[in-house]
């Protein structure tokens, strides 16, 4: 992206979502009105955000779009140190409480293989988790309650968060709560889009809703010979199989059953020739764990489990442990505001309870200092299904309207109970 970007005419696009839907109850001051105007321009953001995705760290332009589009409605948003988000608060009612609602910008290093006028235009960058209708949506959120605060009926301040750096380690949560992101917040709240719930639905939960998640690299060394002499050296080749297939297996068999524990290697690799034994192999993985407290105790029975199986092949072993993120554990009140924010924005039955997920959100580490909570937004397409993180990965873009009604209502109903 340059810094000279400019979106889409959107008024020829259309949404089929109503702006009131069936046994909601209207937004105030007319803004579903608004909405419902504004709607064809933010599904173009969206597409514009998709069709120029940044990779985690490095959302310079997405964050001077953001900043632009809430200039324009008369905010004064500021960017994080290294530009490459944004914060910005909607002052209402100066008595009232701080609200924070955030939204995660970056893309992930996929090709986008779709075939729609919006795909990716960024080689190897592609928008597969959804994080362009979340930007889209809080934009849509700061709109509105931008309204509110003009006509002094928001009876508090919100926060926006455009968070960077939600698919990496170090996690970018971290830098939004250095930047003073959560200072004087009393709750805090996000959505991550969900493809397997239609749209119109939100997923609920009390308690853990994803899993902890941590990254694991195992570099072994040796001196290397040739393959007709194994004997003679270390079989490196042989040693990372031993990893790759008996660690995760005999991890999980060190902790309770019930604690979800799964560790999974998704990258290996061990030398160049089919007669050469290497000196270097490494693998690199994921550990996720649903249980808390398994988490904590994970980096040292990784550490023991790779040496046992290691130590017979006379490897030299090198562990990298990264900790990533503690599971999200929604707040039980949050929860209840969500509950009623729901039934608000999308009528009793848009409720749905949601299973705790082996996926890993660096949203945990707000509520670390924050009682908040995650839902899940229902972005389920007619055609088959397609997961999160996969190159095909695309929304139905109804959902971009239930998301912003949803997140308004939830802004107001957390200062009304606060």
């Amino acid at each position: 992206m340059t810094s000279a970007l400019t979106l889409p005419v959107g008024s020829q696009l259309a949404s089929s979502v109503s702006a009131t839907p069936t046994g909601a109850q209207p937004l105030p001051f007319e803004l579903d009105e608004l909405l419902a105007l504004r709607v064809p321009d933010l599904i173009a953001t969206r597409r514009f955000i998709h069709a120029h995705p940044e990779l985690s760290g490095q959302e310079y332009e997405t964050a001077a779009l953001i900043a632009r589009e809430l200039s324009l409605a008369g905010l004064h948003p500021r960017l994080l140190p290294k530009g490459n988000g944004v914060i910005c608060d909607i002052d209402g009612r100066p008595d009232g409480p701080v609200v924070a609602l955030r939204a995660d910008i970056d893309a992930l290093p996929l090709t986008d293989v779709k075939d729609v006028p919006y795909r990716s235009t960024v080689d190897g960058v592609c928008h597969a988790c959804g994080h362009d209708v979340h930007t889209t949506v809080l934009l849509g959120v700061g709109l509105l309650l931008a309204r509110l605060a003009e006509r002094g009926e928001l009876p508090g301040r919100v926060r926006l968060l455009f968070q960077p750096a939600e698919e990496i380690l170090p996690c970018g949560s971290l830098e939004v709560i250095e930047a003073g992101g959560l200072e004087d917040v009393t709750q805090i709240f996000a959505l991550h889009c969900d493809p397997n719930l239609p749209v119109g639905k939100i997923g609920l939960r009390v308690g853990p809703i994803t899993a902890a998640a941590d990254n694991v690299t195992v570099r072994l060394s040796g001196p290397g010979g040739h393959t007709a002499r194994p004997h003679l050296t270390v079989d490196l080749v042989d040693a990372l199989g031993r990893l790759v297939t008996e660690v995760p297996a005999l991890v999980s068999r060190r902790v309770p059953a019930n604690s979800g524990l799964l560790l999974v290697f998704g990258q290996a690799s061990a030398g160049t020739r089919y007669n050469v034994i290497p000196s270097e192999a490494m693998a690199s993985g994921t550990l996720r764990v649903l249980d808390r407290d398994t988490w904590e105790s994970a980096p040292k029975i990784v550490a023991q489990v790779v040496r046992d199986v290691v130590a017979p092949t006379g490897a030299t072993v090198d562990l990298e442990y990264l900790r990533g993120r503690p599971p999200v554990c929604n707040d039980s009140r949050a929860i209840s505001v969500l509950t009623a924010a729901t039934a608000a924005a999308l009528g009793p039955e848009g409720i749905a309870e949601t299973p705790q997920s082996m996926g890993g959100e660096d949203f945990s580490w707000y509520l670390e200092y924050v009682p908040g909570a995650l839902a899940r937004l229902g972005v389920g397409r007619a055609a088959p299904n397609i997961d999160l993180h996969r190159a095909t990965f695309d929304v139905d873009e109804r959902a971009i309207t239930v998301g912003i009604r949803l997140l308004v209502q939830t802004a107001l109903r957390s200062m009304a109970a606060q």
